[in-house]
């Protein structure tokens, strides 16, 4: 098979499109024929050589690029049931970017009907960390209000539609630019706010009839003020995302004040039990609305599998929302 390794440099890293031995289901795997796969942030951290994930390995020591892909069952395993040859799946996985991937038979989740590769390819990440987020972190009730920030990222359109098919009442995002202020309107936002505004507190508490309950935060530190101001007494933050840093000052007298939670979530340190127990709560909650069309799939760029480090500048360019798929022939 090909597939798209990754060769560091000391630097951002790069990649290279190359011949590797196919891979053969161990005990409890599958082999997924890959028609597309998407591109994540997280896939600029393990091209530097700084992502850790614990649930998933280098390969003979090759690390192969990416974290996310949708195709056909080609080869099951020793002890694999719950899928066979032929199955149209959608997984999280370690070495997406390749015509073959092997994973843990417990990862992959069915692909609806008339859903197509390239849609399927950019749901997993997405899906799995918004439902999670939402429903298990946040443990958002009915009714409750919520805001989602970087709205127009892959993560972030998924987040609006997961929060409006759970229930939630008032949904604030936050945006860049009238273009995506115009998407997330059409997702199902209440209120698509700009993330820079210096006031952006007191617009989340007026789009949002004095507060939110549950923010759930893709852009990290930066973000962290404005957040915590918004949130009504009682209130829950899920930190997903960091991009906007790490480290931020915390007034542990307004945590205090409003009986605040804060919770922290990360794929990176799960084991493949728990990334089984999202997976199979996904197919439980979301898969029906994938189906019906009820949430949709914003795919903002296509590129071929092969051109897979231009889509990852592209990427890191932060110029698009939604999701950017490779394709496979």
């Amino acid at each position: 098979m090909k597939a798209m390794v990754v060769v560091p440099d000391g630097g951002d890293g790069s990649l290279r499109w190359q011949e590797l031995p196919d891979p053969e289901p161990g005990p409890g795997e599958v082999v997924i024929a890959v028609r597309a796969a998407a591109v994540n942030r997280a896939d600029l951290s393990m091209r530097r050589g700084t992502y850790r994930q614990d649930a998933t390995a280098r390969r003979d020591g090759i690390v192969v690029a990416g974290l996310e892909a949708a195709g056909e069952v080609v080869a099951v395993g020793e002890g694999v049931t719950r899928l066979a040859p032929g199955d149209r799946v959608m997984t999280m996985c370690s070495g997406g970017y390749a015509e073959l991937v092997a994973v843990d038979a417990r990862l992959p989740m069915p692909v609806p009907a008339g859903v197509a590769w390239d849609q399927a390819a950019a749901l997993p990440v997405a899906l799995m960390t918004e439902l999670d987020a939402l429903a298990t972190a946040a443990e958002l009730r009915a009714g409750e209000s919520v805001l989602v920030t970087a709205g127009g990222s892959g993560v972030g359109t998924i987040g609006v539609q997961v929060a409006r098919i759970l229930g939630a009442g008032t949904v604030v995002t936050t945006v860049r630019g009238p273009a995506q202020r115009e998407l997330l309107l059409e997702l199902g936002a209440d209120a698509a706010l700009d993330g820079d505004d210096p006031e952006l507190a007191d617009a989340i508490r007026q789009a949002s009839d004095g507060g939110v309950e549950v923010a759930i935060d893709h852009v990290g530190a930066s973000a962290l003020p404005a957040n915590l101001d918004a949130l009504v007494p009682g209130g829950r933050l899920v930190s997903v995302g960091r991009l906007g840093g790490t480290v931020a000052e915390l007034d542990m007298d307004l945590l205090a004040r409003k009986r605040l939670r804060l919770i922290g979530v990360t794929f990176r340190t799960r084991s493949l039990d728990q990334y089984g127990a999202i997976a199979r709560l996904v197919e439980e909650r979301l898969l029906d609305s994938v189906a019906r069309g009820a949430i949709r799939t914003v795919i903002g760029a296509r590129y071929p599998m092969t051109d897979a480090l231009a889509a990852q500048e592209r990427l890191r360019t932060g110029e698009l929302h939604g999701k950017i798929v490779l394709t496979l022939p």
